[in-house]
């Protein structure tokens, strides 16, 4: 989800330099104007469908959209008594390969719908509209070829910026923030594999006069039941949040199903445990490699 600074274009100029692992087959020679060929493409792997992101990258030419078909969620109460019921249309995600280890990345939200409800229910509102944009942008330190057997690990860096494209409609954010998140990833043995995240995120405090960081941490653990249909099974918080009724942890399980090569079909359901997290949140997704 960000523009790369110079600081990162530095980065991304000095690990092009870097030769290929002796295991991995030499990508280097394909750009985002010479993609890499049918035959030398990894397996498909998406940052979806839970809140882990993965550390892979698209191959280089290539384009990968993630979309969240349908999400729905219902908060708690907040501390005013205030439920929030949230229905989410056709998130998605694009994500386009420019080296063998860069990615850029788009995501857009076109319509929302959140009816929030006090206790009085003929007060009830409602919001609709667009959401936000989050530009995106993904190095893969290592891993990105190197990843199939017990052992293996794969490392990344993803920074990202959230821009507001219409404030006050309820839905966009009507603020800048950003932030860096670190995804990692290793294969376990007998066909379990663990996806982790650490990231910070600079957010736009409640009143408006300035910025408080938050702490995003994730793990999420996997089971591959055949060359098809995988589980996974997630633990998500979010700490340091200025929610007057504190942090977010959330609790979450699905499915992913591989179409074939290039087509993946998932689906998942989210629990919150604390307060401050919604009680539920159920939703399907679609991803396709061009």
């Amino acid at each position: 989800m960000k523009i790369r600074s110079n600081g990162l274009g530095f980065l991304l100029a000095a690990l092009a330099a870097m030769p290929a692992s002796a295991n991995a087959a030499d990508k280097s020679a394909y750009t985002l104007t010479n993609p890499t060929p049918d035959s030398l493409l990894r397996d498909l792997t998406t940052d979806r469908p839970d809140l882990t992101e993965s550390p892979f990258t698209v191959d280089a030419g290539r384009i990968q959209i993630e979309s969240n078909l349908y999400g729905y969620a219902m908060s708690r109460p907040d501390e005013d008594g205030v439920t929030t019921e949230s229905h989410e249309f056709a998130i998605i995600n694009i994500r386009v390969g420019v080296t063998h280890h860069t990615e850029i990345g788009l995501v857009w939200q076109p319509y929302s719908v959140m009816k929030f409800r006090p206790k009085d229910k003929v007060e009830q509102t409602k919001a609709e509209g667009i959401g936000g944009l989050v530009l995106r942008g993904k190095l893969n330190l290592y891993g990105n070829d190197t990843f199939d057997k017990p052992g293996d690990t794969a490392l990344a860096l993803l920074p990202f910026i959230l821009i507001p494209t219409d404030r006050g409609n309820g839905i966009s954010p009507e603020d800048v923030e950003g932030g860096l998140i670190v995804p990692f990833a290793v294969v376990l043995p007998a066909n379990f594999g663990l996806g982790l995240n650490a990231a910070v995120s600079a957010i736009k405090d409640d009143d408006g006069k300035g910025y408080h960081a938050e702490a995003f941490l994730s793990a999420a653990l996997g089971y591959e039941w055949n060359d098809h249909f995988g589980t996974y099974y997630e633990i998500a918080a979010i700490l340091g949040t200025d929610d007057p009724r504190g942090d977010t942890l959330l609790l979450g399980t699905g499915f992913t199903y591989a179409i074939n090569d290039n087509t993946q079909f998932d689906g998942g359901i989210n629990f919150g445990v604390t307060p401050a997290s919604d009680r539920w949140n159920p939703f399907v997704g679609l991803t396709r490699r061009f």
